[in-house]
């Protein structure tokens, strides 16, 4: 028996087979998870949509997360396929690539708004879209990094869009714990992704967390499914508001800056 057997999930962000949305895919699929994903564009649709099918996805839609209107359009297609959600999966984050390199200074304003209102407001925008579907004990989970809380070399604006992040998954399970809702978030260490590819110098701190964490080894896609497995099932119940980390340990050891 799967801890998500008969649960209704819906996930958005996934990109291709490296992402770490594909390694909580995969997770909850073999715990008999349905499924429904989004789409922002068609050539992220042309790569995911394969991987979305070879799990039975329910249904694939389009959403734009800095857009009202898709987001409601895409929670109506939801609800129409599965009434209730069980689970959502906030797995969306986006600063432009020339704001990931050099001093956070040099932030632009535009820049600064892209990434807060994509991977910090897009959750809570989600969110406020689905309630409505929520089903009693539903989960929501978001996905953030160490940068939220320590600097880290090039992350820069999204270290502060994660830290807005962060709080909302704080603010949010306030808000929706009376109605038995839970909202956490993992944070993962570094994990080669189309996403991590546009900071500068990824590879090196990539390569140097190994040599670091406790564990002494990187975190894969798969760990940190198997922990958002865990959190969006009822073995985690009476948990929320949380930050969980999936980095080997990483964040437990002081090293210098721009490895922390």
């Amino acid at each position: 028996m799967g801890l998500l057997d008969g649960k209704r999930c819906v996930i958005l962000g996934l990109l291709n087979d490296h992402s770490i949305a594909w390694g909580i895919t995969q997770a909850f699929h073999a715990h008999g998870a349905a499924l429904g994903f989004s789409y922002v564009n068609e050539a992220i649709e042309r790569r995911m949509r394969p991987l979305a099918e070879s799990v039975g996805a329910s249904f694939i839609a389009p959403c734009d997360v800095q857009s009202d209107e898709q987001i409601a359009a895409f929670m109506a297609r939801a609800a129409e396929v599965f009434g209730t959600i069980d689970v959502l999966v906030h797995a969306v984050a986006f600063a432009p690539r020339n704001e990931l390199n050099g001093p956070y200074l040099n932030v632009t304003r535009e820049g600064f708004r892209v990434a807060l209102d994509v991977s910090a407001y897009s959750l809570t925008a989600l969110v406020k879209a689905a309630q409505p579907i929520l089903a009693p004990g539903a989960s929501i989970l978001t996905l953030t990094y160490h940068g939220a809380q320590q600097v880290v070399a090039n992350y820069n604006v999204m270290g502060v869009a994660k830290a807005a992040l962060e709080a909302s998954v704080r603010y949010l399970a306030s808000d929706l714990g009376p109605q038995g809702v839970r909202v956490n978030a993992i944070s993962a260490g570094p994990i080669r992704t189309m996403s991590s590819s546009g900071i500068a110098d990824f590879r090196t701190m990539h390569r140097e967390f190994a040599n670091v964490a406790p564990l002494r080894r990187n975190v894969t896609p798969d760990d940190v499914g198997n922990t958002a497995l865990w959190l969006c099932s009822d073995l985690a119940s009476a948990v929320t508001g949380e930050i969980i980390y999936v980095d080997a340990g990483f964040s437990t050891v002081s090293v210098a800056t721009g490895l922390a």
